[in-house]
């Protein structure tokens, strides 16, 4: 398998969190299994590529190798990753505090959550969701360091494009539509059109327990326009270059009708200043050299199913 037929945002990601787990103290999120669902050729690989491309994204940067992919990882790969895996399991751990049973990564990709999981998740049922091949590919990279799987874990194998998500369920001997459920949509909203999204939420209404949460992070409507900032221009532009584009923006009025029409109400809903304040103020207290910041033009959103 080469890294052409692979999900580049996804490894990108996983390297990402890999890279800041492995170089910081004070963390933003902290994967510690990042790094073996990894080969040491695809790290290699990754970082040469990205560093390659100083010139894209920082013309007149200048610095040693390892000063460079620095930058660019702590710039423009590692915000998104770190900050919306930092705020989901947060609120995750929030939700099983008060009755949530059932944990859904939709799009799992390389999420490491169910490897490392803390005590308090024990009892929830996990599911990770995704295309037949990526779930393979992950299955295969996780039997390569872990024995044994863990025993609340479920692989759930699924074209979004192609298959209905509430059926999907319907036919799974360990989902129960009676419990209440958490569900993970992270890095979605940016590459599905708004009418493939909005199948998405229904779906997940639909199989959703009254009191049910979603949380997804999404990008705001001036993203593809000129307001937006240059991080978010060029995170665009490497995404389409990877085939993986973006295609639908929002503003907040037009989320929270979506949300409305899907049953879902907002419950917290963050702007790029405050995550940064919120995730990343410890870390950049204690890196003054290596200052993060989210995105311009990037939301965090948690609803509830009415």
């Amino acid at each position: 398998m080469n890294m052409e037929q692979k999900s580049m945002t996804a490894l990108i990601s996983a390297f990402a969190r890999w890279y800041h787990a492995e170089h910081n103290d004070v963390k933003i999120f902290d994967d510690s299994i990042a790094g073996k669902i990894l080969s040491d050729d695809e790290k290699r690989q990754i970082a040469v590529n990205m560093r390659s491309g100083i010139g894209f994204f920082n013309p007149l940067f200048s610095g040693t190798e390892e000063e460079t992919l620095r930058w660019i990882v702590d710039n423009q790969l590692s915000p998104s990753p770190l900050g919306r895996s930092a705020w989901a399991e947060k609120a995750l751990q929030t939700a099983a505090k008060t009755g949530v049973k059932q944990y859904f990564i939709v799009v799992a990709g390389y999420d490491t959550f169910a490897y490392r999981q803390s005590a308090w998740a024990s009892e929830l049922r996990i599911f990770e969701m995704d295309n037949l091949f990526m779930s393979t590919d992950k299955q295969k990279r996780v039997q390569g360091f872990l024995d044994v799987l863990p025993e609340n874990l479920t692989y759930m194998p699924i074209n979004l494009a192609a298959e209905s998500l509430s059926e999907k369920l319907r036919s799974c001997g360990t989902f129960n539509k009676n419990k209440l459920s958490f569900y993970s949509l992270l890095g979605i909203a940016y590459y599905l059109s708004k009418e493939n999204f909005k199948t998405l939420l229904y779906d997940i209404a639909d199989s959703a327990s009254n009191g049910s949460t979603i949380v997804f992070d999404y990008p705001d409507e001036h993203t593809y326009m000129e307001q937006a900032g240059e991080r978010a221009k060029k995170q665009a532009m490497m995404a389409q270059g990877a085939g993986e584009a973006m295609l639908a923006s929002y503003s907040y009025a037009e989320m929270e009708q979506l949300l409305s029409d899907c049953e879902f109400l907002i419950y917290e809903h963050l702007t790029p200043d405050q995550i940064t304040k919120q995730f990343f103020e410890e870390y950049n207290i204690a890196n003054p050299q290596y200052i993060m910041t989210a995105f311009d033009n990037t939301n965090y959103c948690l609803a509830v199913k009415k």
